[in-house]
Parts: C-alpha cells; structure tokens; sequence
C-alpha cells in the first residue's frame, strides 16, 4: 500500500482557520540579492558593449559559440522547416490552438473613438499598436510552444509590426516544437539567445538585436529579474509567481478528475500551490485516496509531492457559498467551478485570473487551446490585473481638439483652477485664447 501523502487540511469552522490560511497562501517572490547583483551586472555590460557582450555571455552560460551576433538569428526558412517537419499530429494540434487562441482574441481588439460637445470641441482616443515587442520563449529541452501562441499571437491581433522573438538554445539544442508555433503565429525574427542578457538586448537594443517597447514570456530566476530591472526603459506583461489552482467542488465529480487537476499545477514546481475548496467531508477523502493511489505513476512525482506536501491546501467548508467568499479572498490563478449550475457559483467569485466552470473544463484545456489567454496574475494579484490580452499590445493617446468657442468656456475654467494652484503661466496660457 501507498504512503498517504499528508496535504494540509483546513475547517472553516476552526477559530484560527483565518490566521492558518493566511499562513499557508504567504508566499513573496524573494529578490535573491545574489541573483539581482549578477543580473544588474549583465544588464549594464549589455547596455554597453552590446552584440559583443551577449555573444559572451551565450557562449559561458549556453555553450553556444558563434562569431557574430547575426550568426545568432535563425532564418525565416528554417521556422518553416521545422513546421513542415513536425508530425500530422503535431502540426494539427498547433494549427487548432491557434485557430482558438487567435478568434478569441480578436473579440478583444479595442476601437478609437471620440465624441463632440456642446461647443464643438472634439475630444477622443486614439487606439494604436506598440512598433515593436520582444518575447522571451525558454529553450533547450523545455518546450514551450503554447507560450509563443499565447503571447505572439495577441499581438498580432493587436497590429504589433514586429515581434523579436529570443529563446536560448544551450549546446545549439533547438525545439522543433517551439520554432514551428513562432512560424505559425507570424514571429517575425527569432534570436537563439537567452538569460538577463537576452533581456537586456531586448530592452537596450545591440547593433543586432533591435530594442524593443515591451517585453513577454516566461522565464527563469534570471529572467524574471532582468525584466523586473528593465521595466521602465520598456514595459513588461508581469513579474509571475508560482502556478495555482483552486478547484472548487460539490463533492459529485470523480475525485480522479480532480486529483489530476490539483497535479496538474503541482508538476510545474515545488513552490506551486493546488488548493480544494468543498462543503464535502467525505470527498476530501476520495480525493486524498485518488491523490495517494494516482501519484506513484506521474514522471514528476517527486515534483508534485513537494509542492502538495509543503503548500497543497483540502479546505473543508459549511457551504458552498462559503467556498466562493473563500475562493474571492483568495483570488487565484486558475480557479475550477466543477459543481452543477457552475454559472450561478461563478458570478459570486469576483477575483481569479481565470474561470473554469463545470466538470469538464480541466485547467490544461485553458492552458493550451481553450482560446483566453494562459498567462494570468498569480499571488492575489488577480485582484487588480488581468490576463495577457490584446491592451497590452495596444497603447491609448488622448485627442483633443478645442474650437474657438470652446476655449471661451474652457479657459476660464482652466484659468481659475490654474491660478488656484500658483501656476500663472498656465492660466496665462489659457486666458490669452479668451476674446474678452
């Protein structure tokens, strides 16, 4: 028989459930000193001595030796390639996420608009493309492709004219899978450069590598710091957290469905948090036999056990109403409704990055080929952010055009509230226009 794997279980009806819930959920991206020391280092020397400074850092941390930073870029015909080489299967798979992924967000593509007043002033907003964005796509063995289609493709949608796509290749190690979603999401340079030095090309621009005006994708330690640095020289979808998911249960579902479900965040890595929420006693128990019975046979069981064993969560509740107020407080990543009537619970959760309601909606379907996007606030953020999306590829400029009758109206205004804050020059400025 099995070792029980012993999750952390919680009652709402304990009097320091709150205290314990908070204790279980705190987790901070820890700044590692060291780490933010090496990666400020390499930002700085990419800014400065440019291809030359990344084609030495490819060369120490990659294994990858080239004599010119061009030598870097893969050609357009070789993405091509490695799409005709995938197998039927393959090439299927891709082409049916992408097709999902590209329609939904299409329905996410914001329009310019204005609107004139009474005296005649236009006033508006202007709706427009970022020029250029960088994707940062892990490399090697790790095979992300769903990462390219989820990021690229949004930004295409949007009208983004070029997206810089890096993805490290250590040993010259290149994913067939990975290169052939850059072709078919319409990736338009692709550089086998990774790490904070990759970044930093992005951001500062070489004599090869153009600088780009934002900057997605997943990544490591290194990654994740690098772009927390640059922000500001360029913007960046987020600074991500380890993976979640809360499956909210009424007890009817099989405990196997759900099992896997909590594994399925577990296997990313050990930071990863799985939680079920229900007003069930005895499903927790299901649940915990499937979990025990399933486990021997995942590839990345160690992986899992860590992550459930030092952050999984069984929350037994008095209702399910209960379980969505919970649910809002803890405003996951992913979040699973498998009840009946999924609906009806989900309009009372206000914080998640994602909703998966009924039975059948497994969170990997949302992580490849649902349509909305997978890149989602984790750590609570999902309280006040929102899903990669077509905005985030778009920029807003106000418009404002202001007829003479208009500035008698507003110039007073303006000057009165200027004058009011000690700024003469402005209302100068605005009482200069005035007829009178």
């Amino acid at each position: 028989m099995s070792t029980v794997l012993a999750i952390t279980r919680l009652s709402t009806a304990q009097p320091d459930f709150q205290a314990q819930l908070k204790r279980m959920l705190a987790h901070e991206v820890g700044q590692d000193d060291s780490i933010a020391a090496t990666v400020k280092a390499i930002l700085a020397d990419v800014r400065l001595r440019g291809d030359q400074a990344v084609l030495e850092y490819t060369a120490r941390f990659d294994h990858l030796q080239v004599a010119t930073a061009a030598a870097l870029e893969l050609p357009a015909s070789e993405l091509k390639a490695a799409h005709r080489g995938l197998s039927a299967q393959h090439r299927d798979a891709l082409a049916g996420a992408a097709e999902r992924i590209r329609v939904f967000h299409e329905a996410q593509r914001q329009s310019s608009w204005s609107i004139t007043d009474a005296h005649g002033s236009t006033l508006g907003q202007r709706i427009a493309p970022l020029d250029r964005v960088g994707l940062y796509v892990p490399g090697g063995k790790a095979a992300y492709p769903s990462s390219v289609l989820m990021n690229a493709l949004p930004a295409k949608v949007a009208g983004v004219p070029e997206i810089i796509m890096v993805v490290p290749t250590p040993g010259g190690e290149r994913n067939p899978l990975v290169l052939a979603a850059a072709h078919l999401a319409g990736v338009d340079r692709v550089f086998t450069v990774g790490g904070a030095q990759a970044v930093g090309a992005l951001a500062h621009g070489t004599q090869t590598i153009p600088a780009v005006d934002k900057i997605v994708g997943p990544g490591n330690a290194y990654v994740a710091e690098a772009k927390r640095q640059v922000f500001g020289k360029v913007g960046i979808d987020m600074i991500a957290g380890p993976s979640e998911i809360l499956v909210i249960c009424d007890g009817k579902t099989d405990p196997d469905w759900v099992a896997m479900d909590l594994f399925s965040q577990a296997e990313h890595d050990e930071l990863a948090q799985s939680i079920l929420l229900t007003p069930d006693a005895s499903y927790i128990e299901q649940v915990q036999a499937s979990i025990d019975r399933l486990l021997p046979d995942m590839p990345r069981r160690a992986v899992i056990e860590a992550s459930l064993r030092n952050r999984g969560l069984f929350i037994l509740t008095r209702s399910l109403d209960e379980a969505c107020d919970i649910a809002t407080q803890i405003a996951p990543e992913h979040l699973e409704v498998s009840t009946d009537q999924p609906e009806v619970w989900a309009e009372k959760i206000r914080h998640a990055g994602a909703i998966f309601m009924g039975r059948y909606a497994s969170e990997s379907i949302g992580d490849y080929c649902a349509g909305p996007n997978h890149v989602l606030p984790t750590m609570q953020t999902a309280r006040f952010s929102s899903p990669l999306g077509v905005y985030d590829f778009q920029k807003r400029t106000s418009l404002i055009h202001v007829t003479e009758a208009g500035a008698q109206v507003l110039g007073r205004i303006a000057s009165t509230l200027a004058w009011g804050e000690n700024l003469p020059a402005h209302a100068r400025a605005a009482e200069l226009r005035l007829k009178n």
